[in-house]
């Protein structure tokens, strides 16, 4: 139930729980639009830069992003997703000799000497970022890396800090920021629970 702004749900305990909005649709698309105009600027262009999303969220993203720099500028900067399970420092199995989901790297462009923009949804501890640098340099090494996320949230447990910032969260350790895409949520929103 929706209470101007606030969402009101049940966790799986049934526990009644607040949930707050922090962006909707709108602000959402406010966000890449400015992100993408700053990706450009600072960069004076897109020659030789490519966008690449941290899977899943960051991949969509990253793609919005492109078609809004395609807007601005006229042309296509180039994408790629970039899957960093197998980089992760935290990896644990569920079971006893499981083996990790794993979806793929897809980069059809060489980051060797390019400009590398990381793209994620929220930045946290800064370790996924770490992971996503690790996996980047697998690649090649590029001139340079940024990152542009959608949200930050704070509590950096690494030297980790974003070029691009859609909006600045701060929240306490316990509560969770949850980032809704239409193309995995069919929804699309920015949620604090």
């Amino acid at each position: 139930m929706w209470t101007g702004g606030l969402f009101l749900y049940s966790d799986e305990t049934g526990v009644k729980q607040l949930s707050k909005e922090i962006l909707d649709e709108q602000a959402i698309r406010r966000a890449l639009t400015r992100i993408a105009h700053e990706i450009i600027e600072r960069n004076k262009g897109i020659e030789n830069c490519v966008l690449v999303g941290i899977k899943t969220r960051g991949a969509y993203l990253a793609e919005r992003l492109a078609e809004r720099i395609k807007e601005i500028e006229g042309e296509r900067i180039d994408t790629g997703e970039i899957d960093i399970t197998l980089y992760r420092d935290d990896l644990t199995y569920k079971k006893q000799n499981e083996e990790p989901e794993v979806h793929g790297t897809d980069i059809k462009v060489n980051v060797k000497d390019r400009k590398v923009i990381l793209v994620d949804d929220v930045l946290y501890t800064g370790r996924t970022v770490r992971a996503a640098l690790d996996a980047v340099m697998d690649l090649g090494r590029p001139a340079q890396i940024q990152l542009a996320v959608l949200i930050d949230r704070g509590h950096r447990e690494l030297p980790v800090r974003p070029d691009f910032v859609g909006k600045n969260v701060p929240t306490a350790k316990s509560e969770i920021i949850e980032v809704k895409l239409r193309e995995t949520d069919q929804d699309e929103a920015v949620v604090l629970n």
